[in-house]
């Protein structure tokens, strides 16, 4: 039997990580105007008035539930068709640039959104919401619920 020695392993440098993080972020609220912009024009030519998308996670685990396109007050299919959405490559400086359909793009962003303004929204009790895309004003809201389990524990030993 031979003595081994661990592989020391390299310290997590949260300076360098931080300042990537700012960076794919920055980049990401760059390419957002484009690709708002190729998603609303897409859906005001098929007279689609709002999308609302339903999103619901817990559990380490989480998912859109709907995508419910609408005309007015009617309720309608999302048009076919792709359209280019533009997203950062974590790491470095490239754009990752794909054709979508219509469905798949509005799934990317939400995805995308929730991911920088609530990381981690699936883990635990989760967060559950709505992203509503206002085609009119060119305007995408989310509404958004974080679940917190809460427990108050007392003993008293007299």
């Amino acid at each position: 039997m031979t003595d081994c020695e661990p592989t020391p392993v390299p310290a997590l440098d949260f300076a360098a990580w931080d300042r990537q993080e700012r960076e794919h972020s920055s980049r990401a609220d760059e390419l957002l105007p484009a690709n708002k912009t190729a998603l609303f024009d897409a859906l005001a030519a098929a007279d689609i008035t709002a999308v609302v998308v339903t999103f619901d996670g817990y559990g380490d685990s989480g998912q859109i539930e709907n995508i419910e396109a609408k005309a007015g007050d009617e309720i309608v299919t999302l048009p076919p068709g792709e359209i280019e959405i533009a997203r950062p490559v974590w790491g470095r400086n490239d754009i990752d640039r794909q054709s979508l359909s219509i469905h798949d793009a509005i799934e990317a962003l939400v995805y995308s959104f929730l991911g920088q303004t609530h990381d981690g929204w699936e883990n635990s009790d989760g967060a559950y919401g709505d992203f509503t895309f206002d085609v009119a004003d060119r305007t995408i809201t989310l509404d958004y619920n974080e679940r917190r389990m809460e427990s108050d524990y007392s003993q008293h030993v007299f």
